[in-house]
């Protein structure tokens, strides 16, 4: 059985051929509008359990005190994006976050002209788990939603947000570059620097680097507060980063850069020469 397999060492121009070809179609098919259904529905999907975990663990823990301590609530959310990027990564590239997909945009990576359809399910998304989460655990949303810490001003919270934003979106489009793919592993890069991230910032600002994260929560939850801040904070953030891939990698659009804004996480496929 073996002996049927392709050896990339006999064969090196057929496998490669084969590489490119397989790169060509993956980036056609996600191209093609009439999967966009598909796409959407996985942004919808995604983002909901990114928030059932986000805004569920400071939920459950107002309502059960003592059950919940902020390394969990922050760990939650890593570990579920690590998961869903692992899951449905391949049919939308789950962006989850409105910051993500204007930056791949930005980048060159992913068309301006689907960004709004991908936001709009984001939104949707984070609302719908903003809703299950106050009929299954009892109490507001509000208690899951993000607002700037008592002793910290709206402009230090946003602030915050930019700066944990820009490092966020750096790792995404860096652990995507062609040149330095991990393959899967980027999705652990992610997740621990939401971790991370969440650890020493979240009684700042609440660490949401994530417009829609905060717009479930706090729109079903009745009190949008200074929402201005999870929009410029991330945004700003996102646009620094994007800048600074540049910076580093020169521009976008490559096949590489193609293929991570959909979710390839197959470092075989991305060719660094083409990042």
């Amino acid at each position: 059985m073996t002996d049927d397999l392709p050896n990339p060492l006999q064969h090196p121009r057929n496998f490669l051929q084969e590489e490119e070809a397989e790169a060509q179609r993956r980036i056609l098919d996600f191209r093609d509008p009439h999967q966009e259904w598909r796409r959407l529905i996985s942004e919808v999907v995604g983002t909901f359990f990114l928030v059932i975990a986000a805004a569920g663990a400071p939920m459950v823990g107002q309502r059960y005190p003592g059950t919940i301590g902020l390394a969990m609530a922050v760990v939650a959310p890593a570990l579920t994006v690590m998961a869903v990027i692992m899951f449905m990564g391949k049919v939308s590239g789950a962006h989850l976050n409105p910051a993500v997909s204007c930056a791949f945009a930005a980048r060159g990576d992913f068309p301006w002209r689907r960004v709004p359809g991908y936001i709009v399910a984001q939104l949707a998304g984070a609302c719908l788990a903003a809703l299950l989460l106050t009929q299954l655990v009892g109490v507001s949303a509000t208690y899951g939603g993000s607002y700037p810490g008592v002793q910290t001003s709206d402009l230090a919270a946003m602030a915050t947000e930019a700066l944990l934003t820009f490092g966020l979106v750096s790792v995404i489009l860096g652990t995507s570059s062609g040149a330095q793919s991990i393959g899967i592993m980027a999705a652990l890069g992610v997740a621990g620097y939401i971790a991370l991230a969440g650890l020493w910032a979240a009684p700042l600002s609440g660490a949401s680097m994530n417009p829609a994260r905060t717009f479930g929560p706090n729109l079903v939850g009745g009190d949008l507060g200074p929402y201005w801040i999870y929009v410029a904070g991330p945004l700003v953030g996102a646009a620094v980063a994007v800048g600074f891939a540049y910076v580093l990698r020169g521009p976008g659009g490559g096949k590489a850069g193609s293929l991570a804004a959909q979710g390839d996480l197959n470092p075989d496929i991305t060719h660094p020469h083409k990042a």
